[in-house]
């Protein structure tokens, strides 16, 4: 038993030594082309947030759904005024005509939640739909400025990023600029 347990960690601590010395190995020859791999970063928030593009694509959405949204209001207000209404009349109302005012509240009820989660769902496709379009758009910018500029790597998503391979305010400008 005491073969056996001295057997597998002599093999584990020759295995970690190996590795060690592949990761330090690895690092080493990493930070000596460190130098020469150019790297960027650019933050997809920031161009879907701080565009040009972005902030008229969200003027453009609410300019299409202003009105839909307007009537809904409308029908909310509607629906809590007949709600108001049949809570102050519903003691003094007969059996028959209460029951059929309140049908006719909780259809109303069914149809604003109706409309307003069919606006919902098509303010999000539209949503979706410009988001995507600008990401297409932004996305050519980036690889034209990586060959232009001869960048090895950039990257959208990172844990830290300073402020020397950031390149979201020139992806910024140049798709300012395209419009």
């Amino acid at each position: 038993m005491r073969r056996t347990s001295w057997l597998a960690s002599s093999l584990i601590s020759g295995l970690a030594g190996a590795l060690s010395a592949t990761v330090l190995s690895v690092a080493g020859v990493a930070g000596a082309n460190a130098d020469e791999l150019k790297i960027g970063f650019v933050s997809i928030e920031r161009i879907t947030r701080e565009s040009a593009a972005a902030k008229v694509a969200e003027t453009r959405l609410a300019q299409e759904f202003v009105k839909r949204d307007k009537d809904l209001q409308e029908l909310g207000a509607k629906l809590k005024a007949t709600a108001d209404k049949l809570d102050k009349d519903g003691p003094v109302l007969s059996e028959p005509d209460r029951t059929r005012q309140q049908r006719e509240l909780q259809e109303m009820d069914r149809e604003f939640q109706r409309r307003r989660r069919e606006l919902q769902e098509d303010l999000n496709q539209r949503k979706n739909e410009e988001l995507q379009s600008l990401l297409e758009r932004a996305q050519r910018v980036v690889r034209q400025m990586a060959e232009q500029e001869k960048y090895d790597v950039i990257l959208q998503d990172a844990v830290y990023v300073g402020p020397r391979v950031d390149v979201t305010d020139k992806v910024l400008k140049i798709l300012d600029a395209a419009k």
